[in-house]
Formats: C-alpha cells, structure tokens, sequence
C-alpha cells in the first residue's frame, strides 16, 4: 500500500517535469489490523492514541525515486519501503486530550510526532528515526548511490 502511494505521488509529479529527480513518499501507522493515517478530527486522534497507548506498533514507509529525461520519459525508477517499530508508554486519557489539544497529533500519520513532543510517551523505537517522522534517510542515501549519486561533497 505505501509503495503504491508512493509510487502514484511521484509519477504524476514526474509527467510535469522533464530532466528531474522526483521523490514519492507515503508513511503510516500499523497495529494489528487498524491502517493509521492522519487523524480526521479529535475523535480519531484520540482513537488512535489509544489503540497506540502501551502497545507497539509499525510505522511504514514507501519510497518511489524517479528520474525522468528529456521528453520527460522514465529514465530509472526505484521502489522501496522501510518498516520501523515503535513502543509506546501506557498514556492516560487525559494525557491523550492534552497531546491532542497542542495541536501537534492532526497532521501526523498514527497521531503523533517522535520529533516532537510525542517523543515524551515513546519507550522504544527498533529501526530509522527517521522513517517514524516520515522519510527514512538512510534508505533514501542508498537510492541517491543507487543512481550515481556522490551522498557528500
């Protein structure tokens, strides 16, 4: 699913642009068989957090690098995801309201931001930080090599 987002972000991008990279990335929360998106409104939020609060559960992300040509054909594509686990502290209801009401869980996949303060109810993480915020560098850095890239200087 997140690789066919991904891949969906980046294509259509690249019908627009001749002789670019173009970068398509999807992340979500997983648990059990709950998909978690971005929040619609409060309510889903706090659904989420809930189903989060003591458990762990998988942050997944795909990427699709595109490179396009002149006539802005495909030239090279490279798809991947990344899988990230995540143990959450067991959070009371009013410490659930409380994240939601700074405003930083509705524009997040699952809910909630490791790099901000989310990080505060996280326990653990196994895998890229970095793909929990929603682009897995290192994976990204090997894709640049991938295609040729020099990742410094």
């Amino acid at each position: 699913m997140v690789i066919h987002n991904a891949e969906g972000k980046a294509l259509e991008i690249a019908q627009k642009h001749k002789n670019s990279y173009i970068l398509g990335v999807d992340t979500i929360g997983a648990y059990q068989n709950h998909i978690l998106n971005k929040p619609k409104d409060f309510e889903d939020a706090k659904r989420m957090l809930k189903i989060l609060s003591g458990t762990t559960h998988e942050v997944l992300s795909g990427l699709c690098f595109v490179l396009t040509g002149e006539k802005g054909q495909i030239v090279k594509k490279k798809t991947c995801a990344e899988r990230t686990s995540v143990t959450f502290a067991k959070m009371s209801e009013q410490e659930i309201e409380s994240y939601i009401n700074s405003g930083e869980s509705m524009d997040k996949a699952a809910a909630f931001a490791i790099q901000g303060l989310g990080s505060l109810f996280i326990e653990k993480i196994d895998g890229d930080y970095f793909n929990v915020i929603g682009l897995p560098v290192f994976r990204l850095g090997r894709i640049f090599k991938e295609f040729g890239e020099r990742l410094v200087g």
